[in-house]
């Protein structure tokens, strides 16, 4: 196993397959659904909308997670927003998703470091607090990414982990 992580936006071949795995996606996020985030057809978009959204942000990476060169997940960085109540950050992790066939074989977790090194700053990583395998696997990767240095809080049903990507891997107090 080889994993690499590449642009989204380089490859058509690249953004076929990730519109072929949205739907396994979304089927994913469904079980922990808290009712925040408005059901697609809801608002009026599509599936090919809110993906043609994800291609033209530019504020945000979009990323594939290969396994020996073959698209095998995804992920999107996003910029950090400045908020008063929250620390400030440089980057969050938007969207990570790996494919069912791809699961349970260490793609994620390689994926993570990865992309961690790739975005160099202030992280914060959210994960819904009913969704214990994501709350799960994110406290075992950003633990062992900064070897224990940073910063969890839970509040309002949701686990975020801060900390610092790159060399001093380590949080800002």
């Amino acid at each position: 196993m080889a994993v690499s992580v590449r642009d989204a936006r380089t490859l058509s071949s690249d953004r076929r397959w990730l519109e072929s795995v949205y739907r396994d996606y979304l089927d994913d996020l469904a079980p922990t659904s808290t009712g925040l985030f408005p059901v697609l057809g809801e608002v009026g978009h599509s599936e090919p909308d809110q993906l043609a959204r994800w291609y033209a942000d530019k504020s945000a990476q979009l990323l594939v997670i290969a396994d020996s060169g073959v698209p095998a997940g995804f992920a999107m960085v996003g910029r950090g927003a400045r908020t008063p109540w929250l620390p400030p950050v440089d980057f969050r992790m938007a969207e990570f998703f790996v494919a069912r066939q791809h699961r349970r074989r260490g793609v994620g977790k390689a994926a993570v470091p990865l992309i961690l090194d790739r975005f160099e700053g202030r992280w914060e990583i959210t994960e819904f607090q009913r969704n214990r395998a994501a709350v799960q696997f994110w406290r075992g990767i950003v633990s062992s990414y900064t070897r224990g240095d940073y910063i969890e809080r839970v509040a309002d049903g949701e686990v975020r982990q801060n900390f610092v990507s790159g060399p001093q891997r380590s949080p800002r107090r």
